[in-house]
């Protein structure tokens, strides 16, 4: 679209919700608050707006609709002026049953067609909301757990088996005349045999099965003739606004990077680096604490603007190109992290091992959390999310120390990116022991089934780590947007 034409489209936007005083100000995210965090309510028609607040923001969406908009809304004890603006309204009863589906217009002619006529001076909507959760009994005898039914036996719809009772009571208790409906519904239903039933339920599931997977799968054929830009261009362009949505959290940033600082500095200071454990109990403590902060903060990649990427992802944005941009931008993070970390680290435990060798280490452990901070991000829900980063580097640090004594065990070690981590570190302090101290090195080694030749195996299998937990959120990452 050329940029004249959604300088248009802006500009009309702001009109219709008049917002021309405020057009230059902020807003506001989720964390942060704006200079007009109240102009906000104008844009969120879920948000308690006064009368004279709805009335303009209606007034503006029915000119959309005009236009060929389609405009969903949920209504909260909505005025009767604003009722009778709606074209159509859906009224749930509990359980998410329809009770009426159908024109406005005729939503009190067929309450009242059923015994539920509206009082005078009464609004109708509140009215109707009441009779549904059951705070008011309508003189005629109608109960709001029958109200799903009647709606299904009016339009013809087949009676659900576990319902059947519901219309049994509404035939017992209706005219002549609606005792035929009812009738027929039942007898529709009743009809079936148990086998047909079944055999009805197993084909429903399997059809709901097939299509879940033909949405997860398949890709939808595009009917509009629109060209996509590919997927090295939608990279270009993600960098750009990834990059400058990291320099608005700038200041959350910061906090990382200082948190990352005090937890160096304690470590550090608690750490003793002797000649027999190499300092293996500060480089526990290390490999949890570095993991926790780092993936505690890359949550924030993908937890943040999930809503908004499955809106981009319905209209043919590339999901690979969105990934590997905040990958990218991430790995300023994983490059500058471990040598805020080890700047105090390093400096409080003076371990025998180089800084650039601790500084290699560290990198592979941060780019191997980061990436299943990813897949946690993507997969759960915030809250979820948060905890798991908490429970999985410690569950494993665990597991990474316990007795190997069994083929079990062996493996699920292996599986442990903190055995790797931790037998990296201790590799690297052993390495600087030569001379007299070669016996108690070999010695302290052979205790924990470590090989000083292994090094590099240790950071490949951190870096393969990295990579496989990046696949798995990558797919994850498509799931969901299908869904």
């Amino acid at each position: 679209m050329p940029k004249h034409d959604k300088v248009l489209i802006v500009e009309r936007v702001i009109e219709s919700l008049g917002l021309q005083p405020v057009r230059d100000s902020l807003v506001g995210t989720v964390e942060k608050r704006g200079h007009i965090w109240r102009t906000k309510k104008t844009y969120e028609p879920t948000t308690g707006l006064d009368s004279a607040s709805s009335s303009l923001l209606l007034k503006a969406l029915r000119r959309e609709a005009l236009e060929g908009v389609n405009i969903c809304m949920v209504l909260h004890q909505p005025s009767y002026t604003l009722f009778r603006m709606f074209d159509d309204i859906i009224f749930l009863a509990k359980g998410g049953l329809t009770a009426y589906h159908g024109p406005v217009k005729k939503v009190e002619e067929y309450f009242a067609s059923i015994g539920i006529p509206v009082p005078d001076r009464v609004n109708p909507p509140d009215h109707f909301i009441d009779i549904l959760e059951g705070l008011v009994k309508p003189s005629s005898g109608v109960t709001h757990e029958t109200l799903p039914v009647r709606w299904m036996l009016h339009n013809g719809y087949p009676v659900p088996t576990d319902m059947l009772h519901l219309a049994d009571q509404i035939a017992t208790s209706s005219s002549a005349s609606e005792e035929t409906d009812v009738s027929k519904g039942i007898e529709e239903a009743s009809d079936k045999s148990f086998v047909e039933e079944l055999w009805e339920d197993v084909n429903s599931s399997v059809r709901i099965q097939q299509d879940n997977i033909e949405a997860i799968f398949l890709r939808t054929k595009d009917l509009s003739n629109r060209v996509t830009p590919g997927v090295a261009r939608q990279y270009t362009y993600f960098i750009r606004r990834v990059g400058k949505q990291q320099l608005r959290e700038a200041k959350s940033q910061a906090v990382d990077y200082l948190l990352l600082l005090v937890a160096g500095a304690i470590l550090g200071t608690l750490t003793k680096v002797n000649d027999v454990t190499f300092g293996s109990l500060g480089y526990t403590y290390t490999i949890i604490a570095v993991s926790l902060l780092c993936k505690i903060a890359a949550l924030r990649s993908f937890s943040l603007d999930k809503l908004q990427y499955w809106r981009e992802s319905a209209a043919g944005i590339s999901s690979l190109a969105h990934f590997l941009s905040k990958d990218t931008i991430d790995l300023f993070n994983t490059i500058i992290k471990p040598v805020v970390y080890l700047s105090m680290f390093y400096f409080f435990s003076n371990p025998r091992s180089s800084f650039i060798t601790n500084y290699a280490v560290l990198l592979c452990l941060v780019y191997c959390v980061t990436g299943m901070a990813y897949a946690l991000a993507i997969y759960f829900e915030p809250g979820p999310a948060q905890l798991w980063s908490v429970l999985v580097p410690v569950v494993m640090t665990l597991i990474a120390n316990q007795n190997r004594g069994t083929t079990f065990m062996k493996i699920l070690v292996q599986l442990c990116y903190p055995k790797w981590a931790l037998e990296a570190f201790i590799i690297a302090n052993a390495e600087r022991h030569t001379g007299v101290w070669l016996i108690t090195r070999c010695g302290s080694l052979m205790t924990n089934g470590y090989n000083v030749r292994d090094l590099p195996i240790c950071l490949i299998a951190l870096i393969l780590n990295g990579i496989v937990v990046r696949v798995v959120a990558f797919f994850c990452l498509v799931v969901s947007q299908k869904k």
